[in-house]
Order: structure tokens, then C-alpha cells, then sequence
């Protein structure tokens, strides 16, 4: 068998997840996962990967009329989405419950040369205490799922201006592949959704268009086995199992899939970009 059968045999592993949303168990495991990234900023912004131009295109699309979008970034972390909207000339304000993770996001809009249009403060995605009709979007890119569905949509409503969207949008390992499907499962990666998955918004929200889109991240393999360490099973878990996730990875990808360590490997991914508007209120013209 050669190095590229191998790669596609994986054995008897489902090909699409059944998730629509992650599983947390209970309320309180959900907080405890959370709380995993509050310190998790530099290692999150080196290995996760960012959004693909077509996204941000349709998303800046939705707003034409804007000349500089005003954009609020809920639960921005390091700054992924919101670095690539200010480059795009957006006026950004990121907001995130970790001051670690916003730090580093001011550290590279300063570094790319836009930090005057980026804001990063810390505050609930639920309660941002922003002006009301004071962002053309509000963004929540691999977040949604960690807030209160109610309130946070209610707080979405309360601050887009009219004319303007709630776009929500993940990145996840495109899991329709046997084998990148079996590497999630060795990363507990708990972000994967089944085909066709649509986000738990609150009432008063219209769904107005959906984008997907599918891509290659190329990377070493040991930021591949490093990647978990990003995942919030990974930052909750003891030494000893955080230790075991990634000796599974480094037997899996160097190995059962016989990459060579260190060498550059494309992982697929998937973007899903979902776009809402207030029910009853038109684009603006």
C-alpha cells in the first residue's frame, strides 16, 4: 500500500459528523471548557487558522453601502477575524472575556499597521455595553456556541444599525474525509458539525444567506499534532491525558498516515458563513 492509500483508507469512521452544535454534557461542564481559553493566547493564534477571502467577502458584501463597516467582533479571542476585517479597512471592536487572548490581538494589529481601527476590550458577548444601532456587523466566528442563545442574540439586535448583519461563522476540519474525520476524533476536536448544520439563533433573527466554502491549511505535521492543544478539551484535561492526545496525533499523522515529521502537510477545512438580518428589516440601498 502507498503513502496516498494509506491516507485515504481509515477504516470504519462515519464520513459526516450528527452534530448540530457541540456537546457539552451539562451547564456547568460547558463554563469549565470555557474557561480552558482564557489563558490560551499565543498558542491559539499561531496554530488556528484564519478565514478565507471569499467569506469576507460575502460578509462586507452584505453591507456595500458602508464605506467603513463599524464591526463588532463577539468573543473575539486573538483577534483572527477581527485583524482581517480591519485590514479590509473595517472599524473594529473586539470583544472577549480574556484579557490574555485580546493582548494578543492588539500586539498584532500594531505589528500589521491597523491598529487605529481596531478596539479590543474585555466584556460578555451577551451584555457588550455598546451604543444601540452602533455596528453595520456584529461577528461571532468559532463563538456562538459558547454564549447564552437568548440573550446574546437579543444583545446582537439591540446594536446592529439598520441595514446591517449578524454573521456567524466556523472553521472546522472538513470531517466529509475519512481520514482528516478520524483525526478529529484523536483530537477531541468538539467543533465539528454534521453536513448541513444550521446555528441556534434567538427569535427576531432571519436567516438571509448561507456561504460554505472548502480550503487547504499547509503546515508542519507537528503544528497538526500541536493544534490540539488549542482545543478546549485539551486545556480542562489532566497532564497525563493532554500527554496521550498528543502521542496518538504524532502515531496517527506520522505512522498510520506515514507523513514525514516536519515536513509540510494541507489539512482540509470547511468555512460555514451564516448571515441574519432583523426580521422586518430591509438592506439597506
Amino acid at each position: 500500500m502507498n503513502t496516498d492509500d494509506r491516507r485515504r483508507s481509515s477504516g470504519p469512521i462515519p464520513n459526516i459528523s450528527r452534530r448540530d452544535e457541540p456537546r457539552y454534557g451539562s451547564r456547568e461542564r460547558k463554563e469549565e471548557l470555557a474557561k480552558g481559553f482564557l489563558g490560551a493566547g499565543v498558542g491559539y493564534d499561531e496554530l488556528r487558522p484564519g478565514y478565507p477571502k471569499g467569506a469576507l467577502d460575502v460578509m462586507l458584501a452584505a453591507v456595500g453601502t458602508a464605506a467603513r463597516p463599524r464591526v463588532v467582533d463577539l468573543g473575539a479571542g486573538t483577534g483572527k477575524l477581527s485583524l482581517a476585517l480591519a485590514e479590509r479597512g473595517c472599524r473594529v471592536t473586539a470583544l472577549d472575556a480574556s484579557e490574555t487572548m485580546l493582548e494578543v490581538a492588539r500586539e498584532k494589529a500594531a505589528e500589521i499597521g491597523v491598529g487605529e481601527r481596531l478596539e479590543a476590550r474585555v466584556a460578555p458577548a451577551e451584555a457588550t455595553g455598546l451604543e444601540t444601532q452602533s455596528a453595520d456587523i456584529v461577528t461571532a466566528a468559532q463563538a456562538w456556541h459558547w454564549f447564552e442563545r437568548d440573550a446574546v442574540s437579543a444583545e446582537a439586535a439591540r446594536i446592529l444599525a439598520p441595514g446591517g448583519v449578524l454573521a456567524l461563522v466556523w472553521n472546522t476540519l472538513d470531517v466529509s474525509i475519512p481520514w482528516v474525520h478520524r483525526y478529529s476524533r484523536i483530537a477531541h476536536a468538539g467543533d465539528v458539525q454534521r453536513e448541513g448544520f444550521l446555528p441556534d439563533v434567538g427569535e427576531g433573527l432571519e436567516l438571509v444567506e448561507r456561504h460554505v466554502e472548502h480550503w487547504l491549511d499547509a503546515r508542519p505535521t507537528w503544528d497538526f499534532v500541536r493544534l490540539a492543544s488549542t482545543r478546549s478539551y485539551y486545556l480542562t484535561a489532566s497532564d497525563k491525558t493532554r500527554a496521550k492526545v498528543l502521542d496518538n496525533l504524532d502515531w496517527y499523522l506520522h505512522e498510520h498516515l506515514g507523513h514525514e515529521p516536519g515536513r509540510e502537510m494541507a489539512m482540509p477545512y470547511r468555512t460555514d458563513l451564516f448571515l441574519y438580518r432583523i426580521e422586518g428589516r430591509e438592506k439597506s440601498t
